[in-house]
């Protein structure tokens, strides 16, 4: 999977570049190499998650910081041949990261939140896009490309620390659900905007004078294509899944059909992102199955973390403060500085725009945008496929923005969550606002408020989970292979002694 050369490492050194430790060592074996690099990053990666949970930062923002420290400008301890190595990460990570989103798709649900979620969705997504593509091509006069795929990538939220900090603080009610279905949806509409705008990107990349209609419209068509023969894929996938497969084998054919895709795609350089998203979609749908989804989220974490550690030794400090005449000889600091506040405006800006016309309640379209600030897995995975897709200075610059953004609205993105759950008035510290009881006895007599006081706590005890079911659906979903697994296994070994 890694191509490297047989040769020392002293020839890859550039001018300036740090000997790495293996070099010191006097390590030569490249698989040795290449083993102990990603076992580096998967402990590094767990690390550093032990260090921003007890800060309340999601795990994105540690892999990525892990990332940063392994790599070249602090502890070089993974070889940059190795990473290159690893670029197909980028696919499979989204791959995994698009077909998890079609599970959101549900037409069922999406028919119970009705057109006022989808509406409001659009507008927090594309009104951040709109403002930042005007910002970058109209005002600060950045290249047609780069402007318009990082406004595409400004659609995508990371809902991952608003789903946590609503888990955290027991949040209820109207805004609640409603930022719920806001965040599953916003993905969606993040790949389908990153898919046109890497299409016009790279249409304009490739004339010269002007942009002609069919070098768009080619673009966009290959992409419905892919979008349906991904659900032809989902469609295989579920003939597939009889009731007679056993759980292990039901992950082995879902991830060999997602990698066959993803192989396919690469092979005719085309994004697997909406076809991988069309799969999840029809297979959700066609079979109502929503465990194969879990399963593939208990398989996919160290996918995720070496990829987004290895985003994090990509990421190039001394980037942030050069500019390129290619783009349009601004800073990137200063560019990347305008799009955090920018999209930040937007964001907020069209979930009340959205609110305002699906006329939701005053709570929500005044705080509604709050929480929709943080970003990181799907923008970062999005980033390094445009990066390699656009490729150059352009590439370079887009990757280091987002990485760079996407750490801060990490640390904002949950405090911001939380105010607005506060003044949306979706949690209250107050005991009377948590439960609700009777101030009345049977009789029609008046509690006292001891009485008021016991039968609060005692309710709420009674909604405290036990601790049997504290387990989270990964694991749930895990216990539940396991089980079934072992009574396979059982069946199997009396069928066995009885045949003898």
């Amino acid at each position: 999977m890694f191509i490297l050369c047989d040769t020392k490492y002293s020839y890859f050194l550039g001018k300036g570049e740090k000997m790495n430790i293996y070099e010191k060592f006097g390590v030569t074996s490249n698989v040795a190499i290449i083993i102990i690099s990603v076992s580096v990053m998967l402990f590094g990666g767990f690390a550093m998650t032990r260090i921003t949970k007890k800060l309340k930062l999601p795990n994105v923002t540690a892999y990525i910081i892990t990332g940063i420290l392994l790599g070249p400008y602090v502890l070089n301890l993974v070889p940059q041949n190795v990473v290159t190595g690893m670029d197909f990460l980028s696919d499979i990570a989204l791959a995994f990261i698009a077909f998890s989103t079609g599970e959101f798709f549900e037409f069922s649900v999406l028919k119970k939140s009705g057109s006022k979620v989808i509406v409001i969705t659009i507008f927090e997504s594309l009104m951040a896009s709109f403002l930042i593509f005007i910002v970058m091509f109209f005002i600060l006069k950045m290249n047609l490309a780069f402007s318009i795929v990082l406004s595409a990538l400004a659609a995508a939220t990371a809902p991952a620390s608003t789903v946590m900090t609503i888990r955290q603080i027991g949040a209820k009610g109207d805004f609640v659900n409603t930022l719920l279905q806001v965040v599953a949806l916003d993905d969606i509409v993040g790949l389908l905007a990153y898919s046109i705008a890497i299409s016009i990107a790279t249409a304009s990349m490739n004339v010269t004078d002007s942009i002609h209609i069919l070098s768009i419209i080619k673009p966009l068509g290959i992409n419905i294509a892919v979008f349906i023969v991904g659900g032809i894929f989902g469609l295989l996938m579920k003939l597939l899944m009889t009731q007679k497969r056993t759980t292990d084998n039901r992950l082995i054919i879902s991830i060999a059909m997602i990698f066959l895709f993803c192989g396919i795609c690469s092979l005719l350089d085309i994004s697997p992102l909406l076809g991988c998203m069309s799969m999840g979609t029809i297979y959700i749908n066609i079979s109502k199955d929503d465990k194969l989804f879990k399963q593939l989220n208990y398989f996919s974490p160290p996918i995720l973390l070496l990829f987004f550690v290895r985003s994090g030794i990509n990421f190039k400090l001394e980037s942030l403060i050069s500019s390129s005449a290619l783009i349009g000889g601004v800073s990137l600091l200063i560019i990347g500085i305008i799009y955090f506040i920018i999209r930040i405006v937007g964001k907020y800006a069209g979930a009340y725009l959205g609110c305002l016309i699906t006329k939701k309640k005053k709570e929500v379209r005044n705080y509604l945008g709050f929480a929709l600030i943080p970003q990181a897995g799907v923008a970062i995975g999005l980033a390094a496929l445009g990066a390699r897709t656009l490729g150059g200075e352009i590439g370079i610059a887009l990757e280091t923005i987002i990485l760079a953004s996407s750490v801060l609205y990490e640390l904002i993105g949950p405090a911001l969550a939380k105010a607005s759950l506060y003044l949306s008035k979706s949690y209250s510290n107050k005991l009377e606002d948590i439960t609700d009881v009777s101030l009345l006895h049977i009789d029609g007599t008046k509690k006292t408020q001891i009485e008021i006081l016991i039968e609060r706590i005692n309710k709420i005890q009674e909604q405290i989970p036990k601790h049997e079911e504290i387990l989270n659906e990964e694991e749930n979903a895990f216990t539940e292979a396991a089980e079934e697994y072992y009574w396979i296994n059982q069946k199997r070994s009396g069928f066995m002694r009885n045949r003898r």
